[in-house]
């Protein structure tokens, strides 16, 4: 059964770690997928594989989700194709972790434009669309940390916290459009973004989980598709932890 079926997708950040998962079991599931990043050549090749691979639609749609201007042309773009929008994955998102006497101005600026304002920027575009169809599902990446916080990751805690306000608000602000927005706060998963941080500390953040495994992407992906589908249609307003039992 595809749970996706004729349904137009956009996954920012869809070429890496949860992006490209999530992108991979959408197109799995009959999506017709608009495949967002900064690099063309990148979400190209991830276009023809998922073709190939699944025979659903796969479209590129190149641009930085951080900046505004980017963002609206792009969303212009989708409807000049489409004319409608069923569902938005605000996965894109960077982690740059410095203790609180070490961060820059530039690091928080980066960290909240590419986390946070991003979401924000294309949740407006998408609610849009969204609303021409009667309605629509908005998923959010969040974070464990966004819920907890974490020693030395102030700035990127304060970016995810700052997605899940904005989650509960667009819930209630879109419900009556019958646009539901969810969260997804994954907690220590198996990404590039996660093997960065150094070998003691990754250890250190396995032996926190209650599961005793760190996640997969495609524990995300799962969670992304419920939400996605029809099967979550009366679930909005919700942060869903996917962390395996974690403690912070």
């Amino acid at each position: 059964m595809k749970l996706l079926e004729n349904k137009n997708i956009i996954v920012t950040g869809s070429c890496r770690g949860i992006g490209l998962a999530t992108s991979q079991l959408f197109a799995q599931h009959g999506a017709n997928l608009w495949l967002n990043g900064r690099d063309e050549l990148a979400l190209q090749t991830l276009s023809a594989k998922l073709t190939s691979q699944f025979k659903n639609n796969n479209h590129v749609c190149c641009f930085d989700v951080s900046v505004y201007d980017q963002v609206k042309n792009g969303f212009q773009s989708l409807f000049k194709q489409c004319k409608k929008l069923d569902v938005l994955v605000n996965n894109a998102g960077i982690l740059d972790d410095a203790l609180i006497g070490m961060v820059s101005q530039k690091q928080i600026a980066h960290t909240f434009s590419t986390n946070t304002y991003s979401v924000l920027y294309c949740s407006q575009y998408a609610q849009r669309l969204m609303i021409r169809n009667g309605g629509g599902s908005i998923i959010n990446l969040a974070s464990i940390v966004g819920v907890n916080g974490n020693a030395g990751q102030s700035v990127y805690a304060a970016s995810k916290a700052a997605i899940i306000g904005a989650t509960l608000s667009l819930s209630k602000e879109l419900a009556s459009a019958n646009i539901r927005v969810n969260a997804i706060a994954p907690g220590f998963i198996d990404t590039d973004m996660a093997r960065s941080i150094g070998d003691e500390l990754y250890l250190q953040r396995v032996d926190s989980i209650a599961m005793k495994r760190v996640g997969k992407a495609q524990d995300i992906a799962n969670t992304a598709l419920y939400l996605a589908s029809d099967l979550s249609s009366y679930v909005t307003g919700q942060v869903i932890g996917v962390d395996g039992g974690m403690l912070i």
